[in-house]
């Protein structure tokens, strides 16, 4: 191995460790935190280890209220961003070149548009029609701009299905629903269920759009910066290991149950 080589593995071996740190330090730190007596998320200074604050994050009512609130929400979300991002998705991918550039910077903008914006927007829009802050508007302010994820994940997924597929189909009958439904769905199963997931996260975690459309109902987000002004325990910090550690535990056994459906495919079809 060249001199050039060796630099070159030890720049990339450096560079991975730092990502990784810069990734997972502040989770780390946070998660040794829950476990300080002190009563302000901190590691330093060490007070002693304790485990008061998942009992303080148990009678926490307020917080479980705004957990409960979040999960309505991204419930909603999901379940308008996934049908409407496809079908934009499945307009986008339909259309000639130049109508699909022009149709994909329509459909991308609100991305592009700061959070505040949208919500602030979304308010004044509303209450034109009477209707007033809550999980409504937040749904709703959320879903504008969710829907776009959802729409670059199918497209991206659109772009590796083959349309000879849907016209064999086709002609042996099917009904375009039926394509639809038995052919083009499956396909597009992994990226429906990664957009719903991400779905999920991008409303649970979003601040600037809610604080402004949630009227007199309250997400995590919300009272967690709220406690920031009022005072913030390591209640918080107990909700968040929590929360990690479900998912890091799904994540592997999601990944175990495909690698044994992976094993299982391969031996049926050796047989």
């Amino acid at each position: 191995m060249s001199a050039a080589d060796r630099i070159a593995r030890a720049l990339f071996g450096f560079y991975m460790v730092a990502f990784f740190l810069y990734l997972f330090a502040p989770l780390a730190i946070m998660g040794i935190a829950t476990f300080n007596t002190s009563r302000f998320p901190t590691v330093t200074p060490w007070r002693g280890t304790t485990l008061q604050w998942f009992d303080a994050l148990w009678s926490d009512s307020g917080m479980w209220q705004s957990l409960w609130t979040s999960f309505i929400v991204a419930f909603f979300v999901v379940i308008t961003v996934l049908p409407i991002g496809t079908a934009a998705a499945l307009v986008l991918t339909s259309l000639h070149a130049r109508a699909r550039s022009f149709m994909y910077a329509v459909m991308v903008s609100p991305l592009l548009t700061p959070g505040v914006v949208i919500g602030i927007a979304t308010l004044v829009l509303w209450r034109q029609l009477g209707v007033g802050g809550g999980v409504f508007l937040i749904v709703v302010a959320q879903a504008s701009f969710i829907i776009c994820y959802v729409m670059l994940m199918i497209t991206a997924r659109l772009q590796r299905f083959d349309p000879t597929q849907e016209e064999a189909a086709l002609g042996l009958g099917a009904s375009k629903f039926m394509v639809f439904r038995r052919v083009l769905l499956p396909f597009l199963k992994p990226a429906l269920i990664a957009a719903g997931f991400l779905a999920v996260l991008q409303s649970i975690e979003n601040y600037n759009t809610t604080l402004f459309v949630r009227g007199f109902d309250t997400p995590l987000t919300v009272y967690i910066a709220t406690k920031v002004r009022t005072g913030l325990t390591p209640a918080v910090n107990a909700l968040a290991l929590i929360m990690i550690a479900i998912t890091v535990f799904g994540a592997i056994a999601y990944e175990i149950a495909r690698r044994r459906g992976a094993d299982g495919g391969g031996v049926a079809v050796q047989l």
